[in-house]
């Protein structure tokens, strides 16, 4: 058991060098890491630390939901629907471990994301910010008349009611001419309405549009496309075509947002505090090492190791469950090395006792023991979730009721 625990404790890409005698070795140490296929079950399984915004780096935005045109009942579901689009559209873009947030407060709506190690803030504002609504349209009536220079764009702004709604997946594909393009598949719905809008649009342009804007040049049909998929021709360089395709897998946001907040934080104040927090840790561990064996000398030994033991245990679980370790994460981890070490001195103060009315060792180590852990685990359980509720929920609600207004 301890060897799995350690295996998955191993740092990250570590070079190893042996050079002895006959014997050279060069390699890198990275924790253990699980590839298993049966059939249809596999799993993909890397152990590796989580870092949050404050110690990796990144951004952290706020973004504001105009609730204007939304009913009242129905603000909630749509902060919370434009917040999975949003969770979406970063996953898609490619950001490791983003958080996705909402936070509601009055009349006020907001979603806030923080995008740890990501450095093209600006493509991730406008990506998150797109509402992304596509719509074919057609040819407006022959007998319609255009001023003179009338762009193309414009002459085929007729709705026909097929939208990104009934678009099922988009992909990025290449054309005949080997440039990147937009390939789409359509549900039953929109199967429908696509083959019935290329069959009466043969010889004539068709528009795409995002947000009221053209994304190409109106195409011509030139058949009736009659299965699910049809495709977005047009001059897309491939991280246009990438972001064209991630805002239609995503969907359009049934809100507005606003940008209100930004904040940046770089790698390099991210890895100033991982620096301060190891100081820190290490002179607390230290200084409880040394309180443990100066006092309790052999038992003080043995509770060091223990807590060795426990460190490399709750390790291993931030990485297997996995679990974003930020500042105050690692504050609490420590804090729990302390708890630990409470539990110890209990069972040592209370070994002194027996010891002190007579009793032999033996007795003094295994008899009292049990009764003891399971009080101080109830009781610190019970402490940690009641200090939890009352300062995530309760607090919160006074800091409202004395704050409202201010």
């Amino acid at each position: 058991m301890l060897a799995l625990v350690i295996a998955i404790d191993l740092p990250e890409n570590v070079p190893l060098k042996i050079n002895y005698g006959p014997i050279k070795v060069t390699t890198h140490i990275n924790p253990l890491s699980i590839h298993f296929s049966l059939g249809k079950i596999a799993i993909n399984k890397d152990f590796k630390t989580h870092l949050g915004l404050d110690l990796k780096g990144g951004s952290h935005l706020v973004f504001e939901a105009d609730m204007a045109d939304i009913k009242k009942a129905d603000r909630n579901d749509a902060l919370e629907s434009a917040r999975d689009i949003i969770d979406r559209r970063v996953n898609f873009f490619g950001v490791s471990e983003p958080s996705v947030q909402t936070l509601k407060s009055e009349n006020n709506y907001r979603i806030i994301v923080d995008l740890p190690g990501n450095e093209d803030i600006s493509q991730a504002i406008a990506l998150i910010g797109q509402t992304a609504r596509l719509e074919f349209t057609e040819e407006l009536p022959p007998d319609t008349k255009f001023a003179t220079g009338t762009p193309d764009f414009m002459k085929v702004t007729k709705k026909t009611g097929l939208t990104g709604k009934h678009i099922k997946r988009s992909t990025i594909q290449y054309d005949d001419t080997g440039k990147p393009a937009v390939g789409l598949e359509f549900n039953t719905e929109g199967t429908k309405l696509f083959a019935a809008l290329t069959q009466r649009s043969v010889g004539h342009k068709i528009g795409i549009f995002i947000d009221g804007y053209p994304i190409t040049s109106p195409p011509v049909v030139e058949t009736p496309i009659l299965d699910e998929q049809g495709i977005i021709t047009g001059q897309f360089t491939i991280d246009e075509a990438k972001k064209l395709s991630v805002a239609i897998n995503s969907g359009a946001l049934p809100v507005s947002i606003n940008l209100i907040e930004q904040r940046n934080i770089g790698p390099t104040l991210g890895a100033e505090h991982i620096r301060k927090s190891m100081i820190a840790g290490i002179i607390g561990l230290l200084g409880v090492v040394a309180f443990m064996v100066l006092y309790y000398g052999r038992l003080g030994i043995i509770a060091v190791c223990a807590l060795i033991i426990y460190g490399l245990i709750n390790f291993a679980l931030f990485r297997t469950i996995p679990v974003t370790l930020t500042l105050p994460g690692i504050a609490g981890f420590i804090l729990s090395i302390g708890m630990a070490v409470d539990s110890n001195i209990l069972i040592f103060e209370r070994i002194k006792e027996e010891r002190r009315k007579g009793n032999d060792l033996k007795s003094a180590i295994f008899f009292p023991q049990f009764g003891l852990i399971r009080g101080f685990a109830l009781t610190l359980g019970i402490g940690v979730l009641t200090s939890l509720f009352t300062g995530v929920f309760i607090t919160r609600r006074l800091i409202d009721m004395f704050y409202r207004g201010k």
